[in-house]
């Protein structure tokens, strides 16, 4: 079960604190969990657990590729491994490693992106992963989470190294807008209803979560209800919750940190478009290039704010 606690306030625990401590508590109980890292421990919370854990902790250095290939090689061996770098590395640069040698082989490995979409903020451009959900949703029997807070986070991640096959892991590493407590507990496949509605349905992932919240606030002061459902698990789709509340409300809107093609707008689309045509807009990167500048910047210049949600809910109710 878990309980929404969004009042537009940053989380007290910055998302690398908090997964830093769930790694050290996975690894201290239970000996086959490893955690392979590419030289980026210090930004990830992770830094100095390898002392303590010595054969539990690898840090593999600057060749991702390569750490792939090795997590997919202690699964096989029977190790519980789960790999860590910036999202625009786990997407584009171990794309081949993660098909063929965890996905394909039928091997067994949690792979963490952090910095997703425009949280990647002066790391600019060419740490921008808008594409990563695009490419993961293309892998065969593949599961592919955007994380909402530290909340959710901590609470996920001892489940995901029992899981078969890969799952990809989106996170933000600094402090996000807290919307779950503490005590939250999710199931992978499973949407979260944030808030029921009969006007328009939000469908929103990661970063878009609280700025959905937001808009839909902001709808209700103009007397316009809007539903909000958490779409964390982006495959596989809560396909049964997009149906219901598609087919209540009559508009839909996706809101996502990434790009709409190939991510959660293209998924929900897939879905509307074979079984329920609904009148649809969405909210996510469109056929750009990321860009260095601080998140409240690149929010407003990709329109992943919730103005921009507010305008594209009213646009689809229109289309009524």
């Amino acid at each position: 079960m878990f309980k929404c606690i969004y009042n537009g306030e940053k989380e007290k625990i910055a998302g690398k604190n908090a997964f830093g401590a769930a790694i050290k508590k996975m690894v201290a109980s239970d000996p086959k969990v490893v955690y392979l890292d590419a030289d980026l421990m210090n930004s990830i919370g992770t830094y100095g657990l390898d002392k303590d854990y010595p054969d539990q902790i690898v840090e593999v250095g600057i060749q991702e590729a390569n750490m792939i290939g090795v997590a997919a090689g202690m699964s096989a061996a029977g190790m519980k491994p789960i790999a860590h770098t910036f999202g625009s590395f786990a997407g584009r640069r171990v794309f081949d490693q993660a098909f063929m040698s965890v996905a394909y082989a039928k091997n067994n490995v949690v792979i963490i992106g952090s910095d997703s979409g425009i949280n990647a903020a002066y790391n600019g451009g060419t740490h921008m992963p808008f594409e990563d959900i695009c490419l993961y949703r293309a892998v065969p029997e593949a599961a592919v989470i955007d994380a909402t807070d530290s909340a959710m986070l901590s609470s996920i991640l001892p489940g995901l190294v029992e899981r078969k096959g890969l799952t990809y892991v989106r996170i933000c590493r600094k402090n996000c807008v807290a919307v779950y407590s503490e005590d939250s507990t999710f199931e992978v496949g499973k949407a979260n209803v944030l808030k029921d509605g009969s006007d328009v349905v939000i469908f929103a992932a990661g970063y878009m979560v609280a700025e959905s919240l937001k808009a839909a606030a902001l709808l209700a002061e103009e007397g316009i209800d809007a539903a909000v459902i958490d779409m964390w698990t982006i495959k596989p789709l809560d396909e049964a919750v997009v149906l219901e509340y598609a087919k209540k409300c009559g508009a839909v809107v996706t809101a996502e940190n990434g790009n709409v093609v190939g991510g959660l707008g293209a998924a929900v689309a897939e879905v509307l478009g074979e079984k329920l045509p609904t009148p649809m807009s969405m909210v996510g990167i469109r056929d750009r290039f990321g860009q260095v500048g601080t998140v409240d910047f690149l929010a407003e210049e990709y329109g992943l704010t919730a103005a921009k949600v507010v305008e594209e809910a009213k646009k689809t109710i229109a289309r009524k």
